[in-house]
């Protein structure tokens, strides 16, 4: 299975400064996923690039170090995978203090609200406090989606630098997920340009028909965005307009008083 990763991995040459053990090992992680959570070694394999000896000997590796179990010729990971992402999110105090106050926000306002990065042409959940399931995606800690057409991709990519974030968006793949989303690259720039200037996102059902989400920027002591909150809802019970009018304000507050916070947590 071709991604971003895959590709970066393939055009990199070993070196001083390159592992590439190390990143074959990567790859074999990333080929599991929800929709191949047990696999061959065929399969492992193909979905990571490398020969069957190859991702043979990075499997019994990891299965070595617990992180892979072999049953009846299929492996999977094991919950010790965790570990790995646990330490980016405990090295990470916002995530510690951000809680807290996301809980609050729900409990306001009765909707979603999740926290997330900029990691190439997506973004990364980092810390999720759901209400209602209101998207037919299932979402959690270390979900990915497209930065172009979500409240916090805008959001996150508004902070950009204007040829960094039309190189990105040239790369990005985007696809008419619905009938409202916007792909023409010219008129993204304009909307996250518009997103910069009045310092929130809202996207109308561009990811998901019926799905509606506003976002805000979490910055650090020196002004720089370092993660975007958000808060979604579906447009039956909480049209754009209404999330604009009565839940944007209390989005924000939530965004300061985490990005507040963090600038006391690291003065």
């Amino acid at each position: 299975m071709a991604n971003a990763a895959s590709t970066l991995v393939a055009n990199l040459k070993p070196g001083d400064g390159y592992v590439q053990s190390f990143a074959r090992g990567l790859e074999v992680i990333r080929s599991f996923s929800a929709s191949a959570p047990r696999q061959t070694l065929t399969e492992v394999a193909g979905r990571s690039g490398l020969s069957r000896a190859g991702a043979r000997r990075i499997l019994l590796t990891l299965e070595s170090l617990g992180y892979v179990r072999n049953e009846s010729k299929l492996f999977s990971l094991t919950p010790r995978i965790l570990d790995l992402g646990f330490a980016y999110l405990s090295s990470m105090p916002i995530w510690n203090l951000a809680e807290p106050v996301m809980e609050a926000l729900v409990e306001q306002i009765k909707e979603s609200c999740s926290a997330a990065v900029l990691d190439g042409t997506d973004i990364v959940y980092v810390l999720r406090v759901p209400t209602h399931k209101i998207m037919s995606i299932s979402l959690s800690v270390g979900s990915r989606l497209p930065a172009y057409c979500t409240a916090l991709g805008r959001m996150l990519l508004s902070a950009l630098p204007p040829d960094e974030l039309l190189q990105l968006l040239e790369n990005s793949d985007r696809v008419q997920r619905t009938r409202h989303t916007v792909t023409d690259v010219k008129e993204l720039a304009a909307k996250i340009a518009q997103v910069r200037k009045q310092g929130w996102a809202l996207i109308n059902q561009e990811l998901e028909e019926g799905l509606v989400s506003i976002a805000a920027p979490i910055t650090d002591r020196s002004g720089k965005t370092v993660a975007a909150l958000n808060i979604s809802g579906q447009a039956n019970r909480s049209s754009a307009k209404l999330m604009q009018e009565s839940m944007l304000p209390q989005l924000l507050a939530a965004a300061q008083t985490i990005s507040r916070l963090l600038s006391a947590q690291r003065s």
